[in-house]
C-alpha cells in the first residue's frame, strides 16, 4: 500500500483521518475553483450564483466521502466553475442574455399603491415587501416611499421620495 492510499484512502471505506485529509485537499481545490469562477460566486448572491454554491458543494463532497472517484469529482468541479464564469461573462456583456438568465427587476409599489399583479408575479405579500421596507429604508411609513422593487437577486429595494 503506497503512502497516498494510506493517507487518503480508497473507495468508500475511509477512516476519519482519511476523510479529514481529503477535506483539506478539497478545501484547497475549492478555493482555487472559486477563484476560477470569479468573485461574483459569493458576492452578488443571485440565483445563478447560488447554483454554483449548491452544485459545487454537492459534487465536491463526493470526493471527501469517497462516493465518486477523486479525479472525476475535481474535473467536474472545474467544469462547473468554468461554466459559471462563462455564464457570468456573458451576462455582464449581453443584456438580453442577462435578462434570460437572471430576469428583470419587478416594481411592487409606486404612486402610493402596491401593484397586485406584480406582487403575485414575485410571489410576495405586502407584508413581505414591508419587511424589506423596514429593513432597507428604516421606516414603515409608505408616504415616504416613491417606489419599491424586487431586484433580480430577490432582494427588496426602496426608493424614498425626495424632500
Amino acid at each position: 500500500m503506497n503512502i497516498i492510499e494510506k493517507v487518503f484512502g480508497y473507495g468508500k471505506e475511509l477512516s476519519a483521518l482519511q476523510m479529514g485529509a481529503r477535506s483539506i485537499i478539497i478545501f484547497i481545490i475549492t478555493l482555487a475553483l472559486l477563484r476560477i469562477s470569479g468573485r461574483r460566486s459569493f458576492g452578488l448572491r443571485t440565483p445563478l450564483d447560488n447554483i454554483i454554491t449548491i452544485i459545487l458543494g454537492a459534487v465536491l463532497s463526493r470526493a471527501i466521502v469517497g462516493a465518486s472517484p477523486f479525479g472525476a469529482v475535481v474535473f467536474s468541479g472545474l467544469m462547473i466553475a468554468l461554466l459559471h464564469r462563462a455564464v457570468g461573462w456573458l451576462t455582464a456583456r449581453n443584456d438580453k442574455f442577462a435578462k434570460t438568465i437572471e430576469g428583470n427587476k419587478i416594481i411592487l409599489f409606486k404612486e402610493g399603491r402596491f401593484i397586485d399583479y406584480n406582487l403575485k408575479r414575485a410571489l410576495v405579500t405586502e407584508e413581505h415587501v414591508m419587511q424589506g421596507v423596514r429593513k432597507t429604508a428604516l421606516t414603515d411609513n409608505l408616504d415616504k416611499i416613491d417606489r419599491i422593487y424586487m431586484e433580480r437577486n430577490g432582494e427588496i429595494s426602496v426608493i424614498k421620495k425626495e424632500n
